[in-house]
């Protein structure tokens, strides 16, 4: 299944630098996350493929990434994007509390909550896994070291330390805040590096050498392991983990200032046809459809996913009682 999917990738990629040799009709940047650069450069050319038969029309698609944090501020101050695809509800949300720059009602425009694939957080160790890790339990111990974002800056990285907190409370009880705080405190004691975003992450671990476990998506610990060697790392999933959503959402006002509102709303829509969900399948995250769900069903174990609302309810109290300055995320780290 993953060679015939590469060879479909890499076809719509030579595709798309064909179509893209003349100037095009229209131009459309996505303003996407920090490790979804390789999942959008094989999606763009799909998607062009696909507008130019329906409308006749040439797209160019441009793509900005950073973490979603960033990108978010980033659109706030100017960055004209026509589309986010982001990893955190969050981060879109702002853009309609502090600019008005999309509808109130956006996570009603596309299904699943605008949200067109998901996926869970994972581990990535090194080969033979050498500390024996298996579980969240084990990432408090005083002999590993951890690499993942800063939750400050990477919504990555706040689904981390939510997964941590979901295991916590199911081990420890829910009101058992003493417990939950040790066990936090100890794993992100253990935290060799935080870099900015996933990218960075995955760069001091896999190239810098530095600490014995990657957490980030489950998504990217299977394309680090696929790119860099599949003898050299092993991927855990844990048996309980969170839900990682990924909203999307057409910019409307910068849409509708570009001329690409039509546009920008089929990018988003096509996420969800058959062709791409396959696609998503292929770049290892989870898929809404049930046909490339059925295909894919050994690629991804059964896991608790425990939601940001069963967790801690909601994003917006997250924010406020775990990510503000001097929040429980400042409090733990204070040495």
């Amino acid at each position: 299944m993953q060679i015939k999917v590469m060879k479909t990738l890499l076809g719509t990629l030579f595709l798309g630098m064909s179509l893209n040799v003349a100037a095009a009709d229209q131009t459309l940047l996505n303003s996407s996350y920090d490790i979804a650069r390789e999942l959008f450069s094989a999606y763009n050319p799909v998607f062009a493929k696909h507008w130019q038969e329906k409308t006749g029309k040439t797209v160019e698609i441009k793509q900005s990434h950073a973490g979603s944090s960033a990108q978010a501020r980033s659109i706030l101050q100017g960055l004209p994007a026509d589309v986010v695809t982001f990893n955190q509800v969050t981060d879109v949300q702002i853009l309609h509390d502090r600019g008005k720059l999309i509808p109130e009602n956006w996570q009603q425009l596309l299904p699943n909550a605008s949200s067109p694939y998901y996926s869970t957080i994972a581990f990535l160790v090194r080969k033979g896994n050498p500390k024996q890790v298996s579980d969240w339990g084990d990432l408090a111990r005083d002999d590993v070291k951890l690499v993942f974002p800063n939750p400050k800056t990477s919504g990555n990285a706040r689904y981390t330390y939510l997964a941590a907190l979901g295991y916590a409370q199911k081990s420890f009880g829910k009101d058992n805040q003493a417990s939950q705080d040790q066990f936090l405190k100890k794993f992100l004691g253990n935290v060799a590096v935080f870099d900015t975003g996933g990218r960075g992450a995955t760069t001091s671990f896999v190239e810098r050498g530095i600490g014995d476990v990657l957490i980030t998506f489950e998504s990217e610990v299977n394309n680090i392991r696929q790119q860099y060697g599949a003898d050299d790392y092993q991927v855990i999933v844990p048996k309980t983990s969170i839900l990682a959503e990924f909203p999307v959402a057409v910019v409307e006002k910068n849409a509708k200032r570009n001329g690409t509102q039509e546009l920008a709303t089929e990018y988003l829509n096509y996420l969800y046809s058959e062709e791409s969900q396959r696609l998503l399948a292929g770049f290892n995250y989870r898929v809404h459809n049930e046909t490339v769900q059925a295909e894919f069903a050994k690629q991804f174990p059964t896991v608790d996913l425990l939601t940001v609302e069963q967790i801690i309810g909601g994003w917006d109290n997250a924010m406020k009682t775990q990510f503000a300055n001097g929040a429980k995320l400042d409090q733990l780290l204070k040495r």
